[in-house]
Formats: structure tokens, C-alpha cells, sequence
């Protein structure tokens, strides 16, 4: 039977790495629509000095970036699960069919641990006893794997979409009420600010020195802006009116 204290402490881990996952998600959307959205904006503001088509080509970026974000979360997470249960039916096949291989697999990995003697073969008895027990072990010691939730795609798809929305957004809404002239460096400003913030939190949360990696955000971001606005500069001067 286990203790209290060991299924406390398993919850608490899947809880922390749920978390950092839907973290990771959030940021990976949002600073993906935002960089993307930014750069096209500015382009375009610098070849047509239209706030009417900046803000309807700034509005198409965001919703296609989402969508393409989303699809690609939903797909690589269910790649993932699928990826786990193949390991999964390997695992147990192995088990079944090829025991004392799979049971030297165990010794190896506490052997390596520094398990030695006596402690070392009742250990691996005793994982070996039960096959639940056993394929668990196989999967998440030797292969490291941790089984994904069955929803797990969809969470993940929806989370990226909406970040990726929200993030797209951020550097549109200068463009609502101001002339181009105008909009363009608030854009720039209110988006690198965004960046370096969440970098500064995302190293907060995880790990990392927290105004560096708001830096590295903002450089990101600031690169993007550039390349974008000076595309559209060469375009707007280089093409017909």
C-alpha cells in the first residue's frame, strides 16, 4: 500500500509540471503572434502609410497565425501521445516476452544510481514482482517518459490559439485612433515593453536570470520589427503606387 506521503508527493510534481507545460504553451503562442504580427505590420505601415490597411492586414496575420499555431500544438502533442503509447505496447511486449533482459535493464539503472549487494537485488525483485509496477518503472526511468493526459492536444491546442491571439493584438492597438507616423513607434515601444516583461516573468516562474532573458524577448522581438519595417520600406519605395 502506498503512504500518503508518496502520493502527495507525485501530485505535487504532476502539478509543477503542469504548470511549467501550460507556461511554456502560453509563451510559446503569444511571443509567436506578437514577433510575427509586428514585423508584418510594420512592413506594411512602411510601404503603404495606410492605418486602414495596416490594421486589416495586422487582423488577417492574427487569426491565420493562430490557427496555424494551434494546429501545429494540437499535432505535435498528439504526435507525442501517440509516441508514448508505442513505447508503451513495446514496453509490455518485451516484459512478456523477453523478462530477464527488461529485469537486467532495472539492475543497470540502480546499479548505475550506486545501488550495490543484497539492497540491489531486492530492489529489483521487488519492481519486478508486479508488472504494473514494473512497466511504469521501464517507462518512466529507462525512457523517461511521462504519460500525457488524453485531452492533452486539445489544452494545448486551444491554449497556443488564444495566446497567439492576445499576443497578436498587442502591437495592433496603437494603429486604432493614431496616424501611421504615430502608431509606429507606440507599436514598437508597447511591444518590446510586452516582451521584456513576460521574459522577466517566464525566468521568475523557471529558471534563468530574469532581466536577461527579458532581454533576449526583446531583442527577438526588436529584430523582427526591423526586418519587417525595413521589407517595407525597400517594397513601398521599390513598387508602384
Amino acid at each position: 500500500m502506498k503512504s500518503k506521503y508518496f502520493d502527495m508527493e507525485k501530485h505535487v510534481a504532476e502539478e509543477h509540471a503542469g504548470s511549467a507545460s501550460r507556461l511554456r504553451e502560453f509563451i510559446l503562442g503569444w511571443q509567436d503572434g506578437l514577433v510575427n504580427v509586428l514585423g508584418i505590420i510594420l512592413g506594411v505601415a512602411a510601404a503603404t502609410n495606410d492605418t486602414r490597411i495596416v490594421i486589416i492586414a495586422g487582423l488577417a496575420a492574427t487569426f491565420a497565425e493562430s490557427i496555424s499555431m494551434a494546429a501545429v500544438a494540437y499535432t505535435s502533442t498528439k504526435a507525442e501521445i501517440d509516441y508514448y503509447h508505442s513505447q508503451l505496447k513495446k514496453e509490455k511486449e518485451w516484459i512478456e516476452n523477453r523478462p530477464d533482459d527488461e529485469r537486467a535493464e532495472v539492475y543497470e539503472v540502480y546499479y548505475r544510481k550506486g545501488f550495490r549487494g543484497k539492497l540491489l537485488q531486492q530492489i529489483v525483485k521487488k519492481i519486478t514482482s508486479d508488472k504494473k509496477v514494473w512497466l511504469d518503472f521501464m517507462m518512466n526511468e529507462e525512457l523517461q517518459l511521462e504519460k500525457p493526459a488524453a485531452d492533452k492536444p486539445v489544452q494545448d491546442g486551444i491554449l497556443v490559439g488564444v495566446s497567439a491571439v492576445i499576443g497578436s493584438l498587442i502591437p495592433l492597438i496603437p494603429f486604432i485612433g493614431l496616424t501611421v507616423q504615430q502608431a509606429v513607434p507606440a507599436s514598437v515601444g508597447i511591444s518590446l515593453v510586452a516582451l521584456f516583461a513576460v521574459g522577466y516573468i517566464k525566468a521568475q516562474k523557471t529558471v534563468g536570470t530574469p532581466w536577461k532573458e527579458g532581454l533576449e524577448m526583446m531583442v527577438i522581438g526588436g529584430l523582427a520589427a526591423a526586418v519587417g519595417y525595413a521589407v517595407g520600406t525597400v517594397l513601398g519605395v521599390a513598387l508602384p503606387g
